[in-house]
């Protein structure tokens, strides 16, 4: 029997708090046609046949395709040792580690997984992982109002356009100053954002490589923001890092991530998790768990939450975040992900990328009609500009088997023709010739 804290009573004093009628009353903001559909499943089935019901429903689901998409989401390999490893009793049955006596091995895993990724972005300290990369953006932020006492917040518009529609919703109540400063095909621009950085602002938050794909360095602009006594924030795509100037040697205060490409699966969306760094001067400001290592009065190692003492927990209107928890398990993928590939294979895995993407532009553009949508330097995806709009190449091909890219229009005015592709070490040459060829038939 399923566990019911609220007694029927208790649910609708609690409505009448908030002054609604009823449970429905509270989702009146989500159209209809975005609710949850009903299965259709007739009364009185059988566990066996309603199994076979939701096993047709599933196979539904196109899995069997060739992808370019990325977008912030990407489809690496995993070895097979990452699953393994991550089944063990122990990782999948333990859970929170407020008592260090009892919880040495996930307080371990934790330090070790905080230890890699400061390591992986250039940092000082890290927290035991958030959400998802973009509730790793608004809590940077969050922690540069804090720090700052101030209410401006500057904003690449080449910043996911996905987490900063979740930045928009997590800050709609909260009387900060949100500026965006747009793009320039697909570029960030350096000077509209330096000019933007004031003495009001409590931190630029940039991306890198951007959404679409684009490499930049922000060194210049983050010192910068530095003179204007801001924060820096950037959020990074953790594979890259391993080939690109880190955020350290940018000079950047508060490095994010979401770290979805280490050795999460795509999942259809989830779950993933925030990667939280920044440097030690604001480490008392970072929200959720951190992990400690220290001794005992015997000497011995010893692994401990530290820096909150459970003022994240407990004290509510105090606490520095509503986060007081953790992505512990997937944060141990990364961490096994990590180990396994060691530095050398990380770097492997971005170099193969970055080469397959590569032959991917110098395909795609060769086809006539088809232009970069910019020339700077990209990582391992890229935007191009096709003479149809892009919705319309990505329904073409997918119908085939080929998922061409993300139609950057969706979220940009005046792109619907752009067309943003992604590799990873997965895709063969093969597979890209394929595209090329296929797009260059429907164009």
């Amino acid at each position: 029997m399923p566990f019911i804290p609220h007694s029927p009573e208790e649910v609708r004093e609690m409505l009448s708090v908030i002054g609604v009628q009823s449970i429905e009353d509270l989702f009146v903001d989500i159209p209809a046609e975005m609710r949850p559909r009903s299965f259709e499943l007739p009364l009185g089935l059988s566990e066996m046949q309603v199994l076979a019901k939701m096993e047709e429903m599933a196979a539904r689901n196109r899995t069997d395709v060739v992808s370019f998409l990325g977008g912030g989401f990407y489809s690496h390999h995993i070895p097979a040792a990452v699953d393994a490893l991550v089944s063990r009793g122990e990782f999948y049955t333990a859970y929170t580690p407020y008592q260090p006596e009892a919880s040495q091995g996930t307080l371990q895993a934790i330090f070790e997984y905080q230890t890699a990724v400061c390591r992986l972005l250039d940092m000082d300290c890290a927290n035991a992982s958030v959400y998802d990369g973009g509730s790793a953006i608004f809590e940077a932020m969050m922690m540069a109002v804090r720090a700052t006492k101030r209410r401006k917040l500057v904003i690449d518009e080449a910043v996911s356009p996905i987490w900063r529609t979740m930045l928009a919703s997590y800050t709609s109540n909260l009387s900060l100053d949100l500026v965006t400063v747009p793009q320039v095909d697909g570029r960030s621009d350096m000077a509209a954002l330096k000019a933007a950085v004031d003495t009001g602002c409590a931190a630029v938050v940039v991306q890198n490589p951007n959404f679409f794909g684009v490499v930049e360095d922000f060194t210049d602009l983050f010192a910068h923001a530095k003179s204007q006594k801001a924060a820096s924030v950037i959020s990074v795509y953790p594979v890259m890092q391993s080939v690109l100037k880190t955020p350290g040697e940018m000079g950047a205060d508060i490095a994010v991530a979401e770290g979805q490409s280490l050795g999460q699966p795509l999942s259809f969306g989830g779950p993933y998790l925030g990667i939280m760094t920044c440097t030690k001067d604001m480490v008392r400001q970072m929200p959720g768990r951190i992990v400690g290592r220290t001794n005992d009065t015997e000497g011995r190692t010893g692994y401990v939450l530290t820096l909150q003492a459970r003022e994240q927990h407990i004290r509510r209107a105090k606490a520095t975040s509503n986060i007081c928890s953790n992505q512990a398990l997937c944060a141990l993928r990364t961490l096994v992900h990590l180990c396994l590939l060691g530095p050398e294979g990380l770097i492997r895995t971005a170099e193969l990328s970055m080469e397959r993407a590569r032959y991917a532009m110098e395909r795609l553009t060769a086809i006539a009609g088809v232009r970069p949508l910019n020339t700077a330097p990209f990582g391992n995806e890229f935007a191009v500009r096709l003479p149809i709009p892009a919705f319309e190449a990505v329904d073409r091909l997918t119908a085939r088997g080929y998922v061409p890219g993300f139609p950057v229009g969706r979220y940009y005015a005046g792109m619907d023709d752009v067309l943003l592709v992604a590799c990873t070490e997965k895709n063969s040459f093969e597979q890209v010739g394929i595209l090329a060829e296929m797009l260059g038939g429907i164009l």
